[in-house]
């Protein structure tokens, strides 16, 4: 049978007083409740510990021989209990983030860097992936946490991080350009580039909307999987297209950004609900703060 920490705790504080009166006062216990447990313990472990008399109580040799034991066991518990409390504040462990590719660029460097800085002992994992495998990643447990648009799905939980403008992208040398802001209206004559809707359909459903609310359907000429692409495609002078203000870190030549009235997107945190992993709550603080103070679409 194995001893309780209990009985080594007491154990320890016998040895350390060399007198049961004194252990006991110490350990706020009855003198009868720890001269029990101290024979309990003798008992479990088939050897007499103390030596007993009017002046105390002084360790056997096989006593001491286990002082040393008993102490490191007892320390080794109390690391076992830090290292427990660390894990449920998220200080410790791993967190696996996943990032869609279009914030992947501004977000992923100050936020891990700054995890990684404040709780060096929490392994961040990071992997840059198209909505459909983020929100299945998520979905299956291969992902604890994601930086994204919104997915415009059910079963997962977000948390706002950003709103930025939405702008529309135009080639450099396009007659509006140089707007300081235009209408999505304004671009109803224009050719359009667009990612594929398989790509994701709820957003295109989105798209669809703001477009039925501006009036008319866009004309699409040509379609791109990445925002890089849709980039290329602008500056190519393929078509016009429409994104978050922050894309403008990925090409800074050939496209002109003009802000959209009224138009915004969100970043968001998005996890799946129940997920235990008490690190998911310390990436989201970490990242909540440094929205609030600086402009993250600015910080990559």
């Amino acid at each position: 049978m194995t001893p309780e920490l209990r009985q080594l705790r007491y154990f320890v504080a016998v040895a350390d007083a060399t007198s049961f009166t004194r252990a006991a006062a110490g350990l706020h216990i009855a003198q009868q409740s720890l001269s029990q447990q101290i024979t309990a313990l003798e008992r479990t472990l088939g050897a007499r510990l103390f030596d007993r008399d009017a002046r105390g109580a002084r360790l056997t040799a096989v006593g001491r021989l286990f002082l040393p034991e008993a102490r490191a066991v007892l320390a080794r518990a109390e690391e076992a209990v830090a290292t427990l409390g660390r894990a449920v504040r998220g200080e410790i462990g791993d967190v696996r983030l996943v990032f869609l590719a279009t914030t992947a660029n501004y977000l992923l460097p100050p936020v891990v860097r700054a995890a990684r800085e404040r709780f060096p002992e929490l392994a961040v994992t990071t992997a840059e992936a198209s909505i459909a495998e983020l929100v299945d990643g998520l979905r299956e447990g291969r992902f604890d946490l994601a930086f994204t648009r919104p997915p415009l799905v059910g079963g997962l939980t977000s948390r706002t991080l950003l709103t930025e403008e939405v702008c529309a992208v135009l080639p450099a040398e396009h007659p509006l350009a140089g707007r300081a802001s235009l209408k999505l209206a304004d671009l109803a004559d224009e050719p359009w580039v667009l990612t594929p809707r398989a790509a994701w359909e709820p957003w295109h459903r989105s798209y669809d909307d703001d477009f039925a609310a501006a009036g008319f359907t866009p004309r699409v000429v040509q379609r791109a999987a990445t925002v890089q692409g849709l980039l290329g495609l602008v500056a190519a002078g393929v078509g016009v297209t429409r994104l978050a203000r922050s894309s403008h870190s990925l090409r800074r030549t050939g496209v002109a950004f003009v802000p959209l009235d009224g138009d915004f997107a969100r970043t968001e945190l998005v996890w799946v609900p129940g997920n235990d992993n008490p690190a998911v709550r310390t990436i989201t603080d970490v990242a909540v703060e440094l929205a609030a103070a600086t402009d993250l679409t600015q910080a990559g």
